[in-house]
This record gives C-alpha cells, structure tokens and sequence, in this order.
C-alpha cells in the first residue's frame, strides 16, 4: 500500500483540529505546539508537512513529557498499550511502543518493555525513521503523533497507588501443572470436565499459596495487579474476576470506562486469580456459544445474563473449594490469614477510598437460569 491515504485507509474517521501552520523554531517551542494540539483532540493537517530535523526533536520532546507525566499518573507500559489498542490505530500504537522504548522514566518499566518487544530500532531521528518505516507521509505522521500523545493527556490518575511489582516467588513446577490443567479445561468440550479441572487448579495454588504463607509469612505491603478486558460484556467479565479474586483472600475494582480490574492482594495469589480468571472467561464463553439453540440464546440480554450468573455461581463454588481447603490445613494457618486479610482490606480502603458496590441489570430470565445451570451442574470437586 502507498503513502498517500495509508491511515484513511483504515477506516477511522479523524476529528478535525485547528492545523499547525509553522514548525519552525527551536524543538522546544515546537513541542509546545504539538502538546497544544494534542490537547485540543486529533485530526488531519491540510497540505504537505516537512519533516525536519527540528520538527523531529521537538515531537521527541513532546512525547518525553507526556510519558513522564502518564508514569506520574501511575500508567506502566503494558496498561498504556492495552488503552492505546483499544482506542488508536496500528501506526499510533506502534509509535507509543517506540516512544516508551526511548524515554521510559524507572527501571520498573523495564521487564513489561520486554514483554511488549519495544526497543530502540532506529538510529536517525525518530519521527523520519518512523514515518518511513510505517509508509506515511509528513502529514499523516504528524496526524498519528498528536492522536498518540492525546491519549496520553486523557489517561486518569489510577487510584492505586501501591506497589505494581512484577511476577515472582511462585514456583515454576506449581504454575507449570496449573497452566496445564486450566489448558486441559479450555479444550475440552465437556463442561463439567473443564470445571473439574479448573477446580483442581484452585486446590493446587490455594494448597502452595497456604504454605507459602506459612513458611514465609509477608510483612510487604499488598500488591496490585490490573488484568484488562476485552469488550463486549465488561461488566460481567469484571464481575468473574471479582468473585475469583474473593475465592483467592484477593479485593478487586473495576474502572469501567478503561475496561480493566485492579486486583489487590499477595503475588502468589495475584498469580492465581490472573490465571484462573482468564481460563475461566474462555470456558464461560465456549459453554455460552455451544449452548445457544434459541434466537434468545444468541441476543445480548441472554448472553450478559448467562455471563453474570455464571460468574456469581463460580465464584460460591471457588469460594467453598478454598473453604474446605483451609478447614484441612493446621489450626495455627487462621491467625495469620486473618492478620493477612485485614493488610489486604486495610491496603484497599487506602488505594480506593471511594469505591463503591455497583450492580448489573440482568434482562433476560433465561440467560440467567442458563448460566446459573452451567455453572451449578458442573462438577468441582477434584477428587
């Protein structure tokens, strides 16, 4: 594909905003007028746009200070780059990769740059090497930089402000058999298979995470961990989260208009509810699909019922399987839950001062009996 149109190309229609008509000057007074424009929203630049050594280095400066300043507001790589896929397109989300790769703030965005594959490919100036990299022209480069760094004016301040650490302490061996037997889960198309599988999983980490607590009991603060949805049915998907997180000593909260949960609570448990969730979101949603016979079964009040009730039945039976798990394990274990568990609270009141219960309104009866079903029936006892 050309230069020319690329990025209309795409589909995305562009919200027009007052063009940029000099650019030269000093990088810096350059960059105060890209910030400007990012400011007032997006759009396409009319007529030709050059780009210069001078136009390069103040885009440069430009996207160091909006990076800072989402690192200030508590936004890691991979939380930036989960926002910008579901609101930029490819070239936008390609150059906040290369953005964060030149100018991320501390070395706690080290590990998740490298999950992302984001490094430092060019040696001339960015914005040039970039722009012919991706085959846009000077204006269309310009277009997709000021879409970039409008995102990262709109980010929020996220609420949590503790530590966002990365994963460590579980043992390898433990992680390896539940990542197997949650995969045995997803592929099978008997649902109380998978839900026999899933819950052995549970029994697994609830047994090593017991003992981990017992041998190493943590003073550390709790930690957080933000696990990012896909659309449709948020709230629903949301709702499963929070109930495995309550299974797992863990406290969730959904930031709705982002699409991602934050999870507060111990890294091995943190681990836990990250694996199952995901495992049982695409369970969730097989059993929805295969399930569905009826026109109403395939409508989106049926769908977000049997989502939500599922979630809800789930998460009683996670519950009462850690439940029984604890009731076997040594009196002297209830102490230092208990003193765990009141850290935990105590760390989430403190990140979310404000949160707040919301419900889901459920329009479909059947939808509801559905899922409530697929879960109930499910067999989750591992033995």
């Amino acid at each position: 594909m050309g230069k020319q149109n690329r990025r209309r190309r795409t589909g995305r229609k562009a919200i027009p905003v007052a063009a940029l008509d000099d650019f030269s000057g000093d990088p810096g007074g350059i960059a105060e007028k890209i910030i400007a424009a990012a400011v007032r929203g997006r759009g396409e630049f009319v007529g030709p746009v050059t780009i210069t050594d001078e136009l390069a280095a103040g885009v440069e400066l430009a996207g160091r200070r909006l990076i800072s300043h989402a690192s200030d507001l508590g936004w890691l790589p991979g939380d930036i780059h989960q926002a910008a896929r579901r609101r930029l397109d490819e070239f936008a989300v390609g150059y906040l990769l290369d953005l964060m790769a030149a100018h991320h703030p501390d070395a706690r965005w080290d590990a998740e740059l490298d999950e992302l594959d984001a490094s430092v490919w060019w040696t001339a100036p960015h914005l040039r090497a970039w722009a012919d990299r991706a085959l846009l022209t000077g204006s269309e480069a310009l277009t997709t930089v000021i879409e970039a760094l409008a995102l990262l004016l709109r980010l929020p301040k996220l609420e949590s402000s503790g530590p966002v650490r990365p994963r460590h302490g579980v043992d390898e061996k433990v992680l390896g058999r539940v990542r197997g037997l949650l995969a045995k889960a997803e592929s099978t198309s008997f649902p109380d298979e998978a839900e026999t599988l899933s819950a052995k999983a549970q029994e697994l980490m609830t047994k090593y995470a017991i003992d981990h607590l017992l041998l190493e009991p943590s003073s550390d603060l709790p930690a957080t961990r933000r696990i990012w949805l896909d659309t449709p049915y948020t709230d629903a998907k949301a709702l499963l989260i929070d109930r495995v997180a309550h299974a797992n000593r863990c406290r969730a909260i959904f930031a709705a208009e982002w699409g991602f949960v934050t999870v507060v609570g111990d890294d091995t448990d943190l681990d836990l509810v990250e694996l199952l969730s995901t495992s049982l979101l695409v369970q969730a949603t097989r059993t929805m699909i295969d399930t569905a016979d009826t026109g109403e079964a395939r409508s989106r009040h049926y769908r977000k019922a049997f989502l939500t009730a599922y979630a809800t039945r789930i998460g009683e039976r996670l519950t009462e399987a850690t439940d029984t798990t604890i009731a076997h394990a040594p009196n002297h274990l209830l102490p230092v839950l208990a003193a765990r568990q009141h850290q935990i609270d105590k760390a989430f009141d403190t990140y979310f001062p404000t949160a707040r219960a919301k419900g889901i309104t459920i329009r479909s009866a059947e939808g509801w009996a559905a899922g409530t079903d697929a879960a109930t029936e499910a067999r989750v006892d591992p033995s």
